[in-house]
């Protein structure tokens, strides 16, 4: 796992609370903590380029695992170069290896322990997911981080029902940790061999002496336990004695839980992580969910939420969220947010903006998305320089209040 190093350091002024301020280094570059990584779930963030993102301030992009899997297959993302030729970012990435979608998909599945038998909503074809086989598509893939399989349960869980889901994510992580092992280890099985058009370049799978050496990656542990701080700390201690993990994620939270139960479960699980490891928040993007993880002790995040809410004409702003087809933006020729560098500020007016949105027309929420993503990572490199800065505390308590009194 070459290539992989965080450095990290609590703010000097005590008043700042958990909150640090890191440097997360992997074989695609750096990454400064706090930060969030816009969602490409299928090796693309739905409606903006690569080039986008990176001008909006991401350094780190997540995809998915589970997606890519069926389409166009690990196989073929292997084969055209691993998913950051693929995508054409040159930068940091991490895949997920599909827990969400295999809790959001319920009907098409059944989880034994073994792993997951599921259905395709693509084309009704059978798959069984298992700890293994997820490590062999996440190896083919590429990503610099990848994510074990975990089983992700509703918020609100019952008890008994918690414990099981996190103990069996902890005995599927050992496999995952074997299987990860042995790839390293042994290299990569050959894939079948593909056609390409005559005067096409070769395919990275041609060369298999070199293809079938699995690229410098980093598996993550992911911590599950529902709400329940005593099986919170369960996941974490068996989680740190399965292995010295070079990131620890948290699982399990932003899925129909009360906001303050999410809060004091960031509260029970930063004292017990390594302080020397990036901490991963799988799944929150909200403003000001952000502010409070990072108070209390998160690093990376990342949410398909702002995206998608973008796209349907809800968007951020430092007075709460406000939906721009509202009938008072008809005449407002003001801009969302003055201080924000995305086109969607920059360039046009709310009331144009609502007029792309009503009548719409595929550039209003291309803009939008942006504009919700650009925000996002605004808010993170402002956390980061309150932070150098010693001013976090103060800060984040002004940025909250401004943002939720206007909501």
């Amino acid at each position: 796992m070459s290539g992989f190093l965080f450095t990290t350091r609590l703010a000097a002024d005590a008043s700042n609370g958990n909150a640090r301020l890191g440097w997360f280094t992997t074989p695609h570059g750096a990454v400064e903590t706090p930060a969030f990584m816009p969602v490409g779930t299928h090796a693309s963030v739905r409606g903006l380029a690569m080039h986008e993102l990176r001008d909006a301030g991401a350094n780190m992009v997540l995809a998915n695992a589970y997606h890519l899997y069926l389409r166009p297959g690990d196989e073929m993302v292997r084969a055209l170069g691993g998913v950051h030729a693929f995508a054409r970012w040159d930068g940091p990435m991490l895949t997920d290896s599909g827990g969400y979608q295999v809790f959001s998909l319920s009907r098409y599945r059944t989880v034994t322990e073994d792993g997951v038998e599921f259905r395709s909503k693509l084309d009704g074809a059978r798959h069984h997911y298992t700890p293994e086989r997820v490590m062999q598509i996440e190896r083919n893939i590429g990503a610099d981080v990848i994510m074990q399989l975990d089983e992700l349960i509703a918020g609100g869980s019952s008890y008994d029902a918690s414990r099981s889901a996190m103990e069996r994510s902890l005995r599927w992580l050992e496999r995952c940790r074997v299987e990860f092992d042995r790839l390293s280890r042994d290299g990569r099985a050959p894939v079948r061999a593909l056609t390409v058009p005559a005067g096409a370049p070769p395919l990275a799978t041609d060369d298999i002496a070199r293809d079938i050496v699995a690229p410098p990656q980093a598996l993550f542990p992911i911590v599950q336990g529902g709400t329940w701080a005593d099986l919170r700390r369960a996941s974490i201690d068996g989680i740190l004695q399965a292995g010295d993990w070079v990131g620890v994620a948290v699982g399990g939270l932003s899925v129909g839980e009360a906001k303050s139960a999410m809060y004091e479960t960031f509260e029970v699980c930063s004292p017990l992580l390594p302080a020397d490891k990036p901490r991963y928040l799988m799944g929150v993007g909200f403003p000001d969910d952000l502010l409070e993880a990072v108070a209390r002790g998160m690093d990376l995040f990342d949410c398909v939420a702002p995206t998608r809410m973008g796209r349907h004409g809800t968007v951020f702003t430092p007075d709460g969220k406000t939906q721009i087809q509202k009938s008072s933006n008809r005449t407002d020729r003001r801009p969302l947010t003055e201080s924000c560098p995305c086109p969607a500020c920059t360039q046009y007016d709310r009331a144009y903006l609502r007029h792309l949105m009503v009548t719409e027309e595929p550039l209003g929420p291309r803009l939008l998305a942006l504009h919700n993503l650009t925000f996002l990572l605004e808010l993170m490199r402002e956390t980061r320089d309150a932070l150098r800065d010693g001013r976090f505390g103060s800060w984040s308590a002004e940025w909250l209040a401004r943002y939720r009194h206007g909501r």
